[in-house]
């Protein structure tokens, strides 16, 4: 039998490891990332308060994407940021969930910063 490593709990040690340095505030809130098998999904969250004020996910109704994965997950941080600047927010600090940084992770990232967060 082999003896194969937990990748979900490996991937929730990471997480819990970022999450102690990354915090949102109100001026500067968390963009919170979660990628499933499928889709993926955006959250732009003030940990102050604990309140979600942006989200946008490749699963909503209305949302189109064909090509990859990875097209899906630019246009999903394009309408985050969309989203999250008809909220007034500019600045975010960004939260990989413990996913590497590359991929559709690295392709939400420069989605968000082409619709105009900083981070």
């Amino acid at each position: 039998m082999i003896n194969r490593p937990n990748t979900k709990a490996q991937r929730l040690h990471r997480h819990k490891r970022v999450r102690g340095k990354v915090s949102g505030t109100p001026e500067r809130p968390r963009l919170n990332v979660f990628r499933s098998e499928t889709n993926i999904y955006a959250q732009v969250i003030d940990d102050t308060t604990g309140k979600t004020l942006a989200s946008a996910s490749s699963l909503e109704k209305g949302f189109s994407c064909d090509g990859t994965k990875t097209d899906a997950a630019r246009k999903v941080g394009e309408l985050v940021a969309e989203r999250a600047k008809a909220k007034g927010i500019e600045a975010v600090v960004f939260d990989r969930g413990g996913y590497l940084y590359h991929g559709c992770v690295k392709a939400l990232a420069e989605g968000a910063r082409e619709g105009g967060l900083q981070f």
